[in-house]
């Protein structure tokens, strides 16, 4: 028993998160205050049930269809993800509700225990423990630090952009100085704030402001170690590059929907729900805002006169505008405000939305959908676009001849199924719904064929 007093002893240390405060209270001489933040950590892809600090969030609803929960599990009673504080209630909470518990057990058993008493919530600046305070001291004195290089780094710069370039080596010189003062400008409002507690806490609860440097390198940075590398593997798994691309950098996060239904790269997509044009949500992480050209592609067109595939142009739309606040990008909205323009050249779609479509038979159709920069934000001229003729579209002769760049790309997949009769009815293909697509049989080899003596 004596290897076990240490633990005993570190447990109950990690309760008593509340201390008697001298402050006085109608119920006694003290009354505790709660140390720890009540907001939730944002976490990717895990739907957790809404709950409140005061009152413990009721059960979730089971629909009819749903299997019934077992008598044995309703005896557990309401599981709160913010305020189960043992082992056996986070297995039981992630085994009958689905749901996660939300930060650490430290900061849910504090929680529960302030919630019990109704205890009023401190600041997450204030947090009266030592350790935590004195940390803060040495992060603030390296801010104050960072804060006063950045002053002289500023008035360099500003020396250097007044200064002839004759002095510095020639114009070519001078601007390549200048790009790298503001990239290590840029660098030090980083590190001023990366380290910053209160910085770290809001981006994780999803109240970061993607205007400031530090959000978008920490969104950057996230967006980098998993869907980045997920997006990278789909797209090189697929053929996309190089069918379509010889490489793609990519620099944006693209998330693609269609009407509620968000798709991941490489999914299936239904032909009902794609006849619909899509919505994408490209998040920027540099500053200011770009122009772009969105185009997709459908990479597997058979050609049955050649016994191979070509490709075909399924959506161009061009000059349309991104920044780090401004991500969504409606094809339904882009042909509205394109029907509500006057002038030709205010139009952004070159090429409407054409729903994808494969024949009965043939294998599965990759469309990857391109984002696209334009070069020094110049606006293309939509007129000239609209020549672009669909069946036989090469994405490299089109990137060359408008001197576009890739930052952006995702794909999904489409192919014959029960609703795709009718979409290429709607759509002006009924004489594409009757054609079949057959493999050849291939004749064995001479010495590979069997005989009637060999049967």
């Amino acid at each position: 028993m004596a290897s076990l007093k240490p633990s005993l002893r570190q447990a109950s240390q990690c309760l008593r998160c509340v201390r008697p405060m001298p402050t006085p209270n109608a119920n006694g001489p003290f009354h505790r205050v709660r140390l720890l933040s009540t907001s939730a950590i944002a976490r990717e892809e895990v739907q957790t049930q809404p709950s409140s600090a005061a009152q413990p969030s009721p059960p979730p609803a089971v629909p009819p269809s749903a299997k019934p929960t077992p008598e044995y599990m309703q005896k557990w009673g309401t599981l709160d993800p913010n305020q189960v504080d043992t082992k056996r209630d986070e297995r039981r909470i992630m085994r009958r509700d689905g749901v996660l518990p939300i930060g650490s057990r430290r900061r849910r058993a504090t929680l529960r225990r302030s919630t019990q008493q109704n205890l009023e919530e401190t600041p997450f600046e204030q947090l009266p423990y030592q350790c935590f305070q004195e940390a803060r001291k040495v992060l603030l004195e390296d801010r104050q630090e960072k804060l006063k290089q950045i002053e002289v780094q500023t008035m360099r710069l500003k020396n250097l952009l007044a200064q002839d370039p004759a002095l510095s080596g020639g114009p070519d010189a001078k601007e390549a100085r200048i790009r790298s003062m503001r990239n290590y400008i840029n660098e030090l409002v980083i590190l001023a704030d990366i380290n910053d507690p209160i910085v770290k806490k809001k981006f994780e609860d999803g109240q970061g402001d993607l205007n400031k440097p530090i959000y978008r390198h920490l969104a950057d940075n996230k967006w980098r170690q998993y869907k980045r590398l997920i997006l990278e593997q789909r797209l090189t798994q697929m053929s996309i590059v190089p069918d379509l691309l010889p490489n793609i950098d990519p620099i944006v996060d693209i998330d693609l929907g269609f009407s509620r239904q968000k798709i991941e790269p490489g999914e299936f997509v239904d032909s009902a729900v794609s006849e619909q044009p899509p919505r994408l949500r490209v998040q920027s992480f540099e500053q200011g805002e770009k122009l772009v050209t969105v185009v997709v592609v459908d990479a597997d067109v058979p050609v049955p006169e050649k016994d191979g595939f070509n490709y075909r142009c399924h959506f161009v739309a061009s000059n349309v505008t991104i920044s780090p606040t401004q991500t969504s990008i409606a094809f339904n909205r882009l042909a509205e405000d394109d029907k509500k323009a006057t002038d030709p050249s205010a139009k952004k779609i070159a090429l409407p939305w054409l729903p994808p479509w494969a024949n009965r038979g043939a294998p599965y159709h990759r469309l990857a959908i391109f984002v696209l920069e334009q070069q020094s934000g110049k606006a293309l001229s939509v007129e000239n676009i609209v020549k672009t003729k669909r069946d036989g579209f090469i994405l490299r002769s089109f990137i060359d001849k408008h001197k576009l760049k890739t930052i952006g790309a995702t794909v999904f997949r489409t192919k014959w199924d029960e609703s795709m009769a009718g979409v290429m009815r709607r759509n002006g293909l009924a004489d594409q719904v009757n054609i079949e697509f057959k493999r050849k049989r291939v004749e064995p080899m001479p010495y590979k064929r069997r005989t009637e003596r060999m049967r």
